[in-house]
């Protein structure tokens, strides 16, 4: 498959979207049914509509996943759950580390696919937060690749 990597635009919004809930339906079966509806609704109204991100599309320029970056740190990395396992999501850490050499990353430690798709491209675990990023019971790991 041709994988290619170009700026998102306003008009990616719905897809992205679309990519970030079958991603999260995929692989956070962990997150209670408040916590995802809450979540959904920050990305859905805060997040997608004003980030930068990096779209990684098919030959007919279909978005199958999305990575934000601040820096060399990955914020966000979501493939649809259609693509898992096509390189999708290889293909956007690759474009990454084309920028920044060093990356860093957190995932959620009960997102055993995540984690294991970080540790396979060479991420290692520096730390561990007990909660996320806005206090919720759900702890991250840490990854950065040199």
């Amino acid at each position: 498959m041709t994988i290619s990597i170009r700026p998102s635009r306003p008009s990616d919004f719905q897809r992205t979207f679309d990519i970030w809930r079958s991603a999260v339906v995929a692989t956070h079966d962990f997150l209670s049914a408040e916590d995802f509806a809450a979540i959904e609704e920050m990305v859905a109204t805060h997040y997608l509509p004003q980030a930068e991100l990096w779209i990684a599309a098919d030959a007919d320029d279909v978005a199958l996943g999305f990575m934000g970056m601040t820096g060399a740190q990955i914020d966000s990395l979501f493939v649809h759950a259609d693509a898992h396992g096509r390189g999708v999501g290889r293909a956007l850490v690759a474009h990454a580390a084309g920028v920044h050499p060093v990356l860093t990353v957190d995932v959620n430690e009960q997102n055993a696919s995540g984690a294991g798709f970080y540790a396979r491209l060479g991420f290692d675990t520096v730390g561990r937060s007990p909660v996320d990023d806005d206090g919720r019971p759900y702890p991250l790991l840490h990854l950065r690749r040199t």
